[in-house]
């Protein structure tokens, strides 16, 4: 397949030896492409079996089956390119590695059309419009606004399909630090509670009872104690909204300046939750040893561990 994956026809007969469904078919068949952007071709009348236009995403398909698949270029999207500095860690042909500053969003959204890290990568690396098919280019995972850290975008739809893969299968490993107030109940420990939508603050988050939330698991340990405030190293399993935020106050010790999830007024002189994506482990495509990559904390948070020795 083309690596820009524009305007490409495939033709492809069904070898499999049982019937499935369409998109199931496909996704294992056009690795370069994501299962979502699939059904999306599938949706927009892109896709043929045997001559007729698919219906929908779980239509069967029967071995022996002639399917044929429209690939169009990427949508063109009307975000603007910014000129705005990026700590980059590492890039090449297929990523970006980004020490993301806290106060930036990661992407567009209500109230957030301007000054995002997209419109930032777009001015970099203007080939990933598109890429996913979606006004989130790129976009692999997310840090919260006023989280800081390491963020990594894909600059092609083959590295797009192999990272979501990699987080989707946890191997990727996501470490963050974390002060909180107080202590943990243990020195270490597993936190396994579902999160989803708060059903009293539709903009808000919350532990909910289990069936009632997406699965979320954290793990922690502590760096360092403090008199009234604990350094954690917090590793994410899953990548819920507001994770870490979330399970660390379900456990009784918020996150020093977290005025959503923790106390209403900082203990400490943070302008922002005191959470950084500082250790990312991640298998590039087409390698086989996962590569480490660490991002120092920021002056704002480092300021306040001085103040704390």
């Amino acid at each position: 397949m083309d690596g820009r994956l524009g305007n490409q026809i495939l033709k492809l007969i069904n070898q499999e030896k049982e019937a499935q469904r369409l998109d199931k078919y496909l996704t294992g068949q056009i690795t370069e492409l994501s299962r979502s952007r699939l059904q999306g071709l599938i949706r927009d009348g892109f896709i043929r079996v045997n001559d007729q236009q698919a219906v929908k995403n779980g239509q069967t398909v029967f071995p022996g089956d002639h399917i044929e698949v429209i690939i169009p270029p990427p949508v063109p999207t009307d975000l603007e390119p910014q000129d705005i500095p990026l700590d980059i860690v590492f890039e090449n042909d297929d990523l970006i590695l980004i020490n993301k500053p806290p106060g930036m969003v990661v992407h567009p959204s209500a109230g957030h059309d301007r000054d995002t890290l997209v419109h930032a990568v777009l001015a970099h690396a203007p080939e990933i419009e598109g890429i996913g098919g979606e006004i989130r280019p790129g976009v692999v995972h997310r840090l919260d606004k006023d989280t800081s850290g390491l963020i990594i975008i894909a600059k092609n739809d083959r590295t797009l399909r192999w990272l979501q893969d990699q987080f989707r299968l946890r191997k990727v490993e996501k470490t963050y630090l974390a002060l909180v107030d107080g202590a943990p109940p243990t020195p270490a420990g597993r936190v396994e509670a579902p999160i989803g939508r708060d059903p009293s603050h539709r903009k808000k988050m919350a532990v909910l009872h289990t069936g009632k939330g997406r699965e979320a698991i954290s793990e922690y340990s502590t760096v360092k104690a403090y008199h009234h405030h604990t350094l954690l190293q917090v590793k994410l399993l899953t990548g819920r909204t507001h994770q870490i935020r979330l399970h660390l106050a379900f456990i009784g010790c918020p996150l020093v300046g977290d005025t959503l999830y923790g106390h209403r007024h900082p203990s400490l002189p943070a302008a922002r939750q005191f959470l950084h994506a500082y250790r990312l482990r991640i298998t590039f495509p087409g390698e086989t040893e996962q590569r480490t990559f660490e991002a120092s904390l920021p002056k704002d948070l480092a300021d306040i561990l001085e103040m704390l020795e």
